[in-house]
């Protein structure tokens, strides 16, 4: 207990200097933005970030920027969880079945080299303008970084666990449960987290699309007429949301599932 106490003390000042730092340098860049802006740009080209916090606290009090980010955050949310799922049992097939690793494997290193922003076109011809185009777009972003890092992660694991388990009578089901899935977990965790933030940046592209709104609207549609703080106002809350939603994932990862989450 000693112990533990004695380590304890010794990490959380280290936890308690490292957000001071990472404080100070977001006040320091703040600073930085706004001296900036007022003295080497016009409001035009960059806005001061004192006039896009008014901005908004306007549109916050109004509705409108939680509009916006309400409806990229269901977009981006169904959209990973559709494409981790299927990212994980692709990448669990191919990684465990020969057959079907060497049927899929050229389609899948075709498919993952064409750009979402590729697929606006043919997911408005094949599904209309709806959600369900804007959410497989990041499906599709999604689900190959999760597939891939899954692969790896079974590809890692060493043969000789394979024969251990296979010495005490395993069959290959059980191997498959109790050798395979917990070694390939740390490697879903990452890809999933690196896929969270590809949906954010695919975000803008999928509502492309006829959207009536979410932040990537709002950012394109600003640009049109000169809405510049706008345009800020949209990217510091998509920026927002993505690190809410890293930090979240991280927790989540560390509460349910600390023995598999590597950092």
């Amino acid at each position: 207990m000693v112990a533990i106490a004695a380590q304890f003390s010794r990490r959380r000042p280290s936890a308690m200097r490292g957000t001071v730092v990472g404080a100070l340098s977001l006040i320091v860049g703040m600073i930085a933005w706004e001296a900036a802006a007022r003295l080497f740009f016009t409001p035009i080209r960059l806005p001061p970030l004192s006039e896009i916090m008014v901005r908004g606290v306007e549109t916050m009090a109004d509705g409108s920027l939680a509009v916006h980010m309400g409806a990229s955050m269901f977009r981006i949310v169904v959209g990973f969880v559709v494409g981790s799922a299927l990212g994980i049992v692709v990448g669990l097939v191919m990684g465990t079945v020969g057959v079907v690793q060497r049927l899929l494997d050229p389609i899948v290193n075709f498919l993952r080299f064409i750009p979402p922003i590729t697929w606006i076109s043919p997911f408005l011809i094949w599904f209309g303008i709806g959600e369900t185009s804007k959410i497989l777009i990041i499906t599709y972003t999604v689900t190959f970084m999760v597939m891939l890092n899954t692969i790896a992660g079974i590809i890692a694991i060493h043969r000789n666990k394979l024969r251990v388990a296979q010495c005490f009578g395993a069959t290959r089901w059980q191997s498959f449960r109790w050798v395979i899935v917990p070694c390939v977990v740390p490697f879903m965790l990452t890809g999933m987290r690196i896929g969270m933030s590809n949906a954010f940046v695919t975000i803008v592209t999928a509502e492309m699309i006829a959207a009536q709104a979410g932040l990537g609207y709002l950012i394109l549609a600003s640009k049109n007429f000169g809405g510049t703080d706008l345009i800020f106002l949209g990217m510091i809350a998509l920026g927002a949301l993505g690190l809410m939603s890293d930090r979240l994932f991280v927790w989540a990862c560390k509460r349910f599932a600390r023995r598999y989450y590597r950092r």
